[in-house]
């Protein structure tokens, strides 16, 4: 009997699974869910269509106690700010919806921003809406949109994500000078390593 009841919740499992849709967004793509409202730690709301500067948008998908995240502090800063510098809109988003009540609850994120200096929008994706859209599944996981919001990158930061000082390539600074400069982006994908996101069960 109680082998019965563990094979109905497996396959009951399995098909609420089944009703969960995670896209899978490709190079070229348009930026989907544009005009969701965000709600950023200023208190405001945002969308990424609002967001976006001359030369395009970054959108990130980070949160606050990763320790891939933790690695890729000083990194995300640096990046985030080169990506401004270049006039490149910048939204980091925090999807983990299933530790929302603890450390990536918002009152957690805005003390975060605050300790890491951020200065560009750092958004909840409420139910991850986002996440799911873009199909994003670790943090950080980055995606480069050009002036026309298509998708001309995704993946990591760069090629090391345990050692900054042995980073032979840095992906996405790259990306975004080739974007900028009008150029093919060369590497357009690359691996994103990282913490899941933690989405609801």
């Amino acid at each position: 009997m109680k082998k019965l009841l563990f094979i109905s919740i497996a396959i009951l499992s399995v098909s609420l699974m089944s009703f969960i849709t995670i896209d899978v967004l490709n190079i070229g793509d348009a930026l989907p869910k544009a005009t969701q409202k965000l709600n950023d730690i200023s208190g405001k709301k945002i969308t990424l269509q609002a967001a976006k500067k001359e030369n395009g948008l970054l959108v990130m998908f980070s949160c606050n106690t990763c320790p891939y995240v933790v690695k890729y502090q000083q990194r995300t800063k640096d990046i985030c700010a080169y990506a401004k510098k270049m006039n490149i809109g910048v939204v980091v988003l925090n999807s983990n919806e299933g530790q929302r009540t603890t450390d990536d609850s918002y009152a957690a994120m805005k003390k975060y921003a605050v300790v890491q200096n951020y200065k560009w929008f750092y958004a909840v994706d409420e139910n991850n809406v986002l996440a799911d859209a873009f199909g994003a599944n670790r943090t950080p996981e980055c995606y480069l949109f050009n002036k026309d919001l298509k998708l001309t990158y995704k993946g990591g930061i760069d090629d090391n994500a345990n050692d900054a000082a042995k980073v032979g390539r840095m992906h996405l600074q790259i990306a975004i000078d080739e974007m900028a400069a009008g150029k093919n982006v060369q590497i357009k994908t690359s691996k994103s390593v990282g913490c899941s996101i933690k989405r609801k069960a």
